[in-house]
């Protein structure tokens, strides 16, 4: 991993973390999975940080949502080999620490930034259309602005995945 420093007098870190947001997704849980199997296809390993009903759902839907390919993925309760061995782990904000992976973090539907977000090289954050995640977004990608994060923009409406 590549080792960040933070100036924690000034609240602002450094490291080589980028932040992207995708933004305007009108079908969260079918972006979601087509992000991840576009993450697993290259062979990204990636931590997915969402409220626990929504992991559930997700996990769920990464055994079916595509008959021709299958997307390896764990939920952090798993076993600690299952979760060493697993591409994509699927965790609540409350056991973020529990994923051995530090390289891709996707932050889906949690309203604060996940703790620990810096020790990952990328941070994807997924925002819908809805105004009310909107807003909490902002908050997010202004408490990212602040701290010198380089920040990306992905408008998913305009684009396909």
């Amino acid at each position: 991993y590549e080792i960040y420093q933070c100036d924690w007098s000034s609240d602002v870190c450094s490291s080589d973390l980028e932040v992207a947001f995708h933004f305007n997704v009108a079908q969260l849980l079918p972006y979601v999975c087509r992000l991840l199997r576009k993450a697993h296809g290259s062979r990204s390993k990636v931590t997915v940080v969402a409220p626990e009903t929504q992991l559930q759902e997700l996990d769920a839907q990464l055994w079916t949502f595509d008959k021709e390919s299958f997307v390896a993925h764990c939920l952090w309760d798993a076993d600690p080999h299952v979760l060493a061995v697993s591409p994509i782990v699927l965790a609540p904000a409350s056991a973020l620490e529990v994923s051995p992976h530090r390289e891709v973090l996707v932050h889906w539907g949690c309203p604060e930034p996940p703790a620990g977000f810096e020790s990952y090289q990328r941070l994807i954050e997924l925002v819908g259309t809805d105004e009310a995640d909107k807003t909490v977004a902002r908050r997010r990608w202004k408490h990212y602005s602040d701290r010198g994060y380089p920040m990306t923009r992905y408008d998913v409406a305009a684009v396909k995945l």
